[in-house]
């Protein structure tokens, strides 16, 4: 039996990537809406599979060069508009706002259906192996904007 083709990374439409998650009971609290800190793992979940998508691999980058290179959450601006429920779908938008220098910055939603949930703006720091800033490459910026 084949399985129709499903990515399990997500996709890139547009430059903007979609990633598809439910609602499992263990992302729930007590009155069965999202625990504020398991939008944190969507959005993670969803900043790595953007990077699958556009064929970079976070370990390979790490290992590439002699001071190497990671990406690290320096802030992030999280607006909680509505909550998502146990066995909800939903999806998690990432879209690239800048990418350059020492930075990157991402806008993230979470989205159920058309409804807005989370809105998020995080800044990611680009760092080497001993986590001190560095710069990105042109080529890698590149492919965030494109």
């Amino acid at each position: 039996m084949t399985s129709p083709s499903i990515s399990l990374s997500g996709q890139i439409t547009d430059g903007v990537h979609h990633l598809t998650q439910r609602v499992y009971y263990e992302d729930t609290d007590f009155s069965g809406a999202v625990y504020h800190a398991r939008y944190l793992h969507f959005m993670e979940r969803a900043r790595t599979d953007y990077l699958r998508c556009l064929g970079v691999q976070q370990s390979d980058l790490f290992a590439s060069s002699d001071e190497g290179l990671a990406f690290m959450v320096h802030r992030m601006e999280i607006d909680f508009k509505a909550p998502a429920r146990m066995d909800d779908i939903i999806s998690v938008v990432t879209r690239t706002e800048k990418a350059g220098g020492a930075k990157m910055v991402l806008q993230q939603e979470i989205r159920r259906d058309d409804q807005l949930l989370i809105a998020a703006k995080v800044v990611i720091a680009v760092v080497n192996r001993n986590g001190r800033p560095r710069r990105l490459p042109e080529d890698l910026a590149r492919q965030f904007l494109t």
